[in-house]
């Protein structure tokens, strides 16, 4: 190799490492390591206990993370999925179909770690009906109200308006009346007050409710519970510098206090990832839902 061969190579080389540094370089500029970290969970109860209960939760993710930490209720679901989609939260807890609407408007967000009940990352949504209304069964919802939550529930919509379908062949709008409340707990007062015969929300919740003594079971009958549903997801930004990312996945992933799991109704944690929710989207294409217009 002569000495005009010598200094092209030497040329290209250097011109690969220099983009490789600027590449890198420009990588980490554009991840964020803020000082606050912005935390967000599922508007699935009354806003002023889910933050009471996540006190524990901000303590312990303050001090494992050396970051402030902000609890954030939205208004409902649909803010929630604005807010993460342009970075207003950095960390969310979302309910399984709420994640799946979600990452379809803002596809790098990351679901990372997933809630463990009973030894396993699933939960059933509960059918519940007024133990002295008109429903005793399945079949008796044909013709009535029957009451969600949220649109974009999994288990206060989704799951259990898939089960009236494939258990009793009950299609929503035609053969009873959906009636959507916003909240679990909201699903849960107004069949115990008969403002609707009979509902569903979340099978943890409704436990919850009960043991806070806000539900009185007397005056519930339970009609049915789901198929196992994927359990909600722990999401976080994927600008996040990866230093912070891996310390928040951690951080979910070694939770063993069972004062900030109570924030989670759940064990404890394991790690998840997308695909693990492609069954609710199937769930969804079955029921006709159409996505865009749910978002």
């Amino acid at each position: 190799m002569n000495r005009r061969d010598v200094l092209q190579t030497f040329a290209l080389a250097l011109t690969g490492s220099l983009a490789t540094v600027m590449s890198s370089a420009q990588a980490q500029a554009q991840t964020r390591d803020p000082a606050r970290l912005r935390l967000a969970l599922l508007p699935d109860e009354n806003a002023t206990s889910l933050l009471q209960m996540a006190q524990p939760l901000k303590t312990y993710l303050e001090q494992r993370l050396k970051k402030d930490i902000e609890l954030i209720i939205t208004t409902d679901y649909s803010s929630m999925i604005e807010a993460v989609r342009f970075k207003r939260i950095d960390v969310a807890y979302f309910g399984g179909f709420s994640y799946v609407l979600a990452k379809s408007k803002a596809p790098d967000i990351e679901a990372f770690a997933v809630g463990v009940e009973k030894g396993a990352p699933t939960y059933n949504a509960i059918l519940i009906a007024n133990a002295e209304g008109p429903v005793k069964s399945l079949s008796d919802i044909r013709g009535k109200a029957f009451g969600f939550g949220d649109q974009a529930s999994t288990s206060s919509h989704l799951a259990p308006r898939a089960h009236l379908s494939r258990k009793a062949g009950l299609e929503g709008d035609r053969d009873y009346k959906v009636v959507h409340l916003g909240t679990h707990d909201a699903v849960a007062r107004a069949v115990q007050a008969g403002q609707v015969p009979a509902g569903a929300l979340s099978e943890a919740i409704y436990r919850s409710l009960v043991t806070r003594k806000m539900i009185d079971p007397a005056k519930i009958v339970q009609l049915d519970l789901s198929d196992p549903i994927p359990n909600y997801p722990v999401v976080m930004q994927n600008d996040l510098a990866p230093a912070l990312r891996q310390g928040i996945r951690t951080a979910f992933l070694e939770l063993t206090d069972k004062d900030v799991l109570k924030s989670f109704r759940v064990e404890g944690f394991m790690p998840t990832s997308d695909k693990a929710y492609d069954v609710l989207r199937d769930m969804a294409t079955v029921l006709r839902l159409d996505i865009a217009k749910l978002k």
